[in-house]
């Protein structure tokens, strides 16, 4: 059956497209992408079509760095609820990280992974293999045996992989097989006992602070390996002006360096954690305002590669306690396409810089083809529709863990299209 999608707004970055056009699948493929496209087609075929005056058609989002807490903490979040959150928000492809329970350090538990997503989940899902075993970051993990079980890179998540040797040697396995080693900055010497931002405002809350340094001197020894390993190397959630200038600066020296930044860290600063705001503590930790304008610049100029959610649920009873018992994280599926939105209409970073953002550019680190509308692609397709207010009160998410809930924002998914079929619709 063909899907056309009439009048829309057609935002693709991998094309350089920005028109008003129809967008025309079958067979879980893009057959044509112009105008008067539906108009070619014959009556006689047996066709959905979707009205998109007024909203802009992009193709699928892609997240690579979110948990889904299956296997080992399903009443946080799991495959399945997780999947059906990426799509409300608009994502068709997702990858999540490897702190589950047991811990996703060898090739058994990635192919249960992709498994389960086959049989429940309703976007493209892709793992993210442990680079040592147990995250306890001593021992590697066997990387092609993951990568043959369907993960997509590898990275230790909330834990640094501190010993410079391991991560020299790390860089160089994963090198072997193409895949990208993502980096939880945070020497974690510097950070023993910190719950924020060592600020003024850690001083003011008298909470230990977590200096920027813990993660600029990790970003910069690690750029250093990548360059000497030839690896490809990739900086998570980062969250200084410091470790920014680092990575631009390795990339003009043609190191294999690519970032991501979350919306949380665009958007908020360490001030929100006044009044022991539990949702706002994440890791790494909201910044100072100077360190929210370098992120944004240097994402609008391209030094940050792409946006990620680091999508990240807890149960109520866990958020619901003393700042230092809380659990760092919020959840990010849902809201980021309407939070980013803001961006544009501040005029800090253009449409098409955010969509290949959230498209074509996290595609590429992992090496997925997804995040295009060009013609023979997968039809993965988000449709949005730029103007629609709303308020951030319910989720499909399992978790509510998000310092936006009751906050009124514009942009809203209108549907989500995964190899033709449409997963989502509001």
């Amino acid at each position: 059956m063909l899907l056309v999608l009439k009048n829309a707004r057609v935002i693709d970055p991998s094309l350089n497209l920005d028109v008003v056009a129809d967008v025309v699948a079958e067979n879980g493929r893009i057959l044509h992408v112009g105008l008067n496209a539906a108009a070619q087609l014959s009556p006689e075929r047996d066709a959905r079509v979707i009205d998109c005056t007024g909203l802009w058609v992009i193709p699928g989002m892609v997240d690579i760095h979110t948990h889904l807490r299956e296997p080992g903490l399903e009443y946080k979040e799991d495959i399945q609820s997780g999947t059906r959150a990426a799509a409300a928000g608009g994502f068709t492809t997702i990858c999540a990280m490897p702190n589950t329970r047991p811990v996703n350090d060898n090739r058994a538990i990635s192919e249960m992974m992709v498994s389960r997503a086959r049989d429940v989940g309703v976007v493209r899902f892709h793992p993210i293999g442990a680079v040592t075993r147990n995250l306890d970051g001593k021992e590697l993990t066997e990387m092609a045996d993951m990568r043959e079980g369907g993960c997509v890179a590898v990275s230790d998540d909330g834990r640094c992989v501190l010993h410079s040797g391991v991560m020299r040697r790390a860089l160089e396995y994963a090198r072997t097989f193409d895949l990208p080693l993502m980096q939880h900055a945070e020497d974690h010497n510097l950070t023993e006992g910190a719950q924020m931002h060592e600020g003024a405002v850690s001083t003011r809350l008298g909470l230990k602070g977590w200096p920027r340094v813990a993660e600029d001197h990790i970003v910069a020894r690690d750029l250093m390996l990548a360059e000497y390993t030839s690896a490809r190397y990739h900086v998570a959630h980062i969250s200084t002006k410091g470790a920014v200038a680092l990575v631009r600066e390795a990339k003009s020296r043609g190191i294999r360096a690519t970032t991501e930044v979350t919306p949380h860290h665009l958007l908020l600063t360490d001030e929100s954690v006044l009044g022991y705001e539990t949702a706002c503590k994440v890791n790494p930790p909201l910044r100072e305002e100077s360190d929210r304008q370098a992120l944004i610049e240097a994402l609008a100029d391209g030094t940050i590669d792409c946006v990620a959610t680091d999508h990240a649920p807890h149960a109520p009873s866990e958020k619901d306690a003393e700042f230092s018992e809380a659990p760092n994280g919020m959840i990010g599926l849902e809201t980021a396409l309407p939070l980013l939105l803001g961006l544009t209409r501040e005029s800090r970073l253009s449409v098409m810089r955010l969509v290949e953002s959230l498209t074509i550019s996290p595609a590429r680190i992992v090496g997925l083809p997804v995040g295009t509308l060009a013609v023979g692609a997968l039809a993965d397709i988000t449709i949005i529709d730029p103007d629609r207010r709303w308020i951030v009160e319910s989720f499909v998410s399992k978790s509510r863990n998000s310092p936006f809930v009751g906050r009124e924002v514009q942009g809203r998914i209108r549907a989500t299209i995964v190899g033709g079929h449409v997963v989502y619709e509001s």
